[in-house]
């Protein structure tokens, strides 16, 4: 984890520990590029206001800093915080950055602190996020054999899980926004623990530009995901909006019997969320 300083953020620096003397040879107007598009000076300043917040607060901070707003549709259909029971909260995930802060700001009014997110690792490097996420992704070998047994440790305690079940965010697929296909361990683990799923629909989209630039990397089957480089810059682009959040009824684990494969019971739901 990092620690927060009123430069946290800071490319040169990266740069020169990465390529040490050869980081003078990078062209400045690449430099200055990558600065602008990862918002440097913004993203510093934010982390600088919120570096005494963790957890919810810190969500809150997020979305007040960005001036976003949230209206919330089926609120009644999130279950009582004092029934003992634990749930699988799973969404679709179009913006990859204010969708989670804001489902997890919604979770927080509800559950308080008693909720995970499964993120990306990198994530973790945010000392405000840290405490509510449990890592995937895990770059090392003992890391990634540990990360079953987390996972499977988080599901069967007693916090609710926040799940975005297609792992990266949507892509613009047949001229529709939409996630790629869920993966189905939030199906397997909610019925080996006794999870009822809430399934979660959040409206919004990114820039044309970022669909296309995550298109061409699928055509030149790139390794390296460079469209989250340009995350952050969405993220500022939706700056100051209104998102919409759809909340469905809780869908009973034993619903998830033999009748179909995990992976169809998992499009199932998919399917379920994007018609809230």
């Amino acid at each position: 984890m990092i620690e927060v300083t009123k430069k946290t953020i800071d490319i040169d620096r990266l740069l020169r520990s990465k390529l040490g003397d050869k980081a003078r040879y990078v062209p400045r107007f690449l430099v200055n590029w990558l600065k602008k598009l990862i918002w440097e000076d913004r993203i510093n300043e934010f982390l600088w206001e919120s570096r005494d917040e963790v957890g919810v607060p810190w969500l809150k901070h997020g979305l007040r800093y960005l001036g976003n707003e949230i209206v919330v549709d089926g609120w009644e259909n999130l279950p009582d915080a004092t029934d003992g029971m634990r749930f699988t909260f799973v969404s679709n995930h179009p913006l990859g950055g204010i969708d989670g802060i804001a489902i997890g700001t919604v979770l927080g009014d509800k559950y308080g602190e008693n909720f995970k997110y499964l993120v990306n690792d990198l994530l973790m490097n945010l000392p405000g996020l840290a405490p509510l996420c449990i890592p995937v992704n895990i770059a090392g070998k003992k890391q990634a054999r540990d990360l079953p047994r987390m996972v499977d440790e988080v599901f069967e305690s007693d916090v609710h899980m926040l799940m975005f079940p297609a792992g990266l965010c949507s892509r613009k697929i047949d001229g529709e926004i939409h996630d790629l296909p869920w993966k189905k361990a939030f199906i397997t683990k909610s019925v080996k623990t006794h999870r009822d799923v809430v399934p979660i629909h959040f409206e919004g989209r990114n820039s044309e530009r970022f669909y296309r630039i995550a298109n061409i990397c699928k055509m030149l089957h790139l390794k390296v995901n460079i469209a989250m480089l340009y995350l952050v810059d969405e993220m500022f682009r939706n700056e100051g909006k209104t998102f919409k959040i759809k909340i469905g009824k809780p869908i009973a684990w034993q619903t998830f019997d033999r009748s179909k494969s995990p992976q169809e019971w998992a499009k199932y739901v998919e399917d379920l969320v994007y018609k809230l």
